[in-house]
C-alpha cells in the first residue's frame, strides 16, 4: 500500500566537478521529474501487477505539452504496459493517470483524448487510404466535406497526397505506417501514443521515418509518448526520455544527459555502448568515442593514460572498433573514425601494445548498488 509520498531517487551529488579520483559524479536523478502545473500528462505512483509480478512498479513522471517523450527499455521492462495504462487499455492496481490536469484513471479508452499508433498499423484492408484516415472522423459524425478536407491535410502532412484511392495492400511498409499516423493525427487528440511503430521497417526506412516523425510532431504540436527498445531512436527523436528497468523508471532526462551522464550501471550499459572500469575502489563509465589510441610517444598533459593490448578489431566502414585489454585490468571498446584508415590498416593493430587516453571530466561515477531512497 502506498503512503501518498513520492519516492525520489538520489544517486550522487550534483555539481559536475571531478571526484578526487578524477571521476565526475553521476547526476542527481529525480524519477518523478515533476513539471508542476505545466504537465500535459502526469503519472502518479502507477502500479500494475500480473499475479506476483509488478510489470509497472511505482512509476511517476510528468510530460510537458507538445513534448516528444520516449519510454525506453528492454523487453519486459514495463514501458509498453505503462503506455497501455495511459491509453486506458489496462487499469492500474494503484496510482493515477492525469491528462491536462484531469484524473482519467477510470475512464475507458474512447473517453480519453488519446490516439494510439501500433506497430502492426491496424489498417482496414478493404478500405481505401482516404477512408482509413477518415474513419475516426466518421465515427465522431463529422460531416463528409470536413472529413475529406481534414483527411487530405493529414495525408499531405505525411507526404502521401494523391495516395487516397489506393488500398493498404498497394503501399509499402513505410507508406502504411504513414497512413496509420495520418489516421491518428487527423482526430487532433491531446496526446498521441506510439507503440514501437517503426519496429517492422528496415534500417534505412526506419531512419528516414525517425526524421519524418519528429518533423510531423513539430508541425502538429501534439504531445507524443513513444515506446521503443531502440536506443538510437530514443536519442534521435526525443526531447526527453525515461529509461525503464524491471518495471521502474531509473533515469529521466534529455538524450544527451542520459547518454553522457548515466545514473546507473544499467543505463550506462543499455543506452549506447559504455565501458565500465574500476580503479581505486570506484566504478565509473567512459564512452568509446571519448577514448583515443595514442600515437607512439604521445603523452598528453591533463589526460588519464593507460597501457594495454589490442585484443580485437572490427572494421565497420565509417569507423573501426577496437577492444583494448588494459594492463591494469578490464577492457575498453574504442571507436576511431576512418578518416585515412583502410580495413587492412585497421586490422594490423590486432595484438599491438598501445596507450589509450581520455579526459577525466569524460568519466562518470556509477553507483555499485541500487539507489538510496529518500522520502520527499
Amino acid at each position: 500500500m502506498h503512503s501518498g509520498r513520492t519516492t525520489v531517487y538520489r544517486l550522487a551529488s550534483r555539481g559536475g566537478r571531478p571526484l578526487h579520483s578524477g571521476v565526475t559524479p553521476a547526476p542527481e536523478t529525480d524519477t518523478a521529474a515533476s513539471l508542476g502545473a505545466d504537465a500535459d500528462v502526469r503519472l502518479v505512483q502507477l502500479v500494475k501487477r500480473y499475479g506476483d509480478v509488478a510489470a509497472v512498479d511505482d512509476v511517476s513522471v510528468d510530460v510537458a505539452k507538445g513534448e516528444f517523450f520516449t519510454l525506453l527499455g528492454p523487453s519486459g521492462s514495463g514501458k509498453t504496459t505503462t503506455l497501455r495504462l495511459i491509453a486506458g487499455f489496462e487499469l492500474p492496481d494503484a496510482g493515477r493517470v492525469e491528462l491536462g490536469g484531469e484524473d482519467v484513471t477510470g475512464r475507458p479508452p474512447y473517453a480519453r483524448d488519446v490516439n494510439t499508433v501500433f506497430q502492426d498499423y491496424a489498417l482496414f484492408p478493404h478500405m481505401s487510404v482516404q477512408d482509413n484516415v477518415e474513419y475516426g472522423l466518421r465515427i465522431r459524425k463529422v460531416d463528409k466535406a470536413e472529413r475529406r478536407r481534414r483527411a487530405g491535410e493529414a495525408l499531405e502532412m505525411v507526404s502521401l497526397a494523391g495516395y487516397g484511392v489506393r488500398k493498404p495492400a498497394q503501399l509499402s511498409g513505410g507508406q502504411r505506417q504513414r497512413v496509420a499516423l495520418a489516421r491518428a493525427i487527423v482526430n487532433r487528440p491531446r496526446l498521441l501514443l506510439l507503440d514501437e511503430p517503426l519496429g517492422a521497417l528496415d534500417l534505412k526506412l526506419r531512419q528516414g521515418m525517425q526524421v519524418e516523425l519528429k518533423r510531423i510532431q513539430g508541425e502538429v504540436g501534439i504531445t507524443f509518448i513513444y515506446v521503443t527498445h531502440d536506443q538510437e531512436e530514443a536519442l534521435t527523436m526525443s526531447d526527453r526520455l525515461a529509461v525503464f528497468d524491471n518495471g521502474k523508471i531509473v533515469q529521466v532526462g534529455a538524450p544527451a544527459e542520459v547518454y553522457e551522464r548515466p545514473a546507473t550501471a544499467f543505463v550506462a550499459g543499455f543506452v549506447g555502448v559504455s565501458n565500465m572500469l574500476e580503479r581505486e575502489g570506484r566504478r565509473f563509465t567512459v564512452r568509446p568515442e571519448k577514448i583515443r589510441i595514442l600515437d607512439d610517444g604521445d603523452r598528453p598533459a591533463g589526460e588519464h593514460v593507460e597501457a594495454g593490448t589490442v585484443a580485437d578489431v572490427a572494421y565497420a566502414g565509417m569507423v573501426t572498433r577496437y577492444v583494448v585489454a588494459l594492463d591494469a585490468g578490464g577492457e575498453l571498446q574504442v571507436v576511431r573514425q576512418n578518416l585515412e584508415t583502410s580495413s587492412a590498416d585497421a586490422l594490423e593493430h590486432r595484438g599491438r601494445k598501445v596507450h589509450v587516453a581520455w579526459r577525466p571530466e569524460q568519466t562518470y561515477a556509477i553507483e555499485d548498488g541500487p539507489p538510496d531512497q529518500e522520502e520527499a
